[in-house]
């Protein structure tokens, strides 16, 4: 797993987490993702993480973006 460096010392942007957050889609519970490069760059992947499992969505990485799952229901990847 090629796993970017997390964030080191640098101020955590609140503004991309409720830009993200505050989408149409995750308010109606739906799908949203971002680069992977991008979470890393302005977030860091533990602060997502933290804010994922806050709301009780899921986090799925794939490729080069994180998808998130903005419901708390049960996941089944079916293929």
């Amino acid at each position: 797993m090629n796993m970017m460096p997390s964030r080191l010392n640098r101020p955590i942007n609140h503004g991309f987490t409720r830009q993200l957050f505050g989408a149409k889609a995750a308010q109606k519970g739906g799908v949203v993702r971002r680069s992977k490069r991008d979470v890393h760059r302005e977030v860091g992947l533990d602060h997502l993480m933290r804010e994922v499992t806050r709301r009780g969505f899921h986090l799925v990485e794939s490729g080069d973006q994180y998808v998130i799952i903005c419901h708390p229901g049960h996941i089944r990847i079916l293929c």
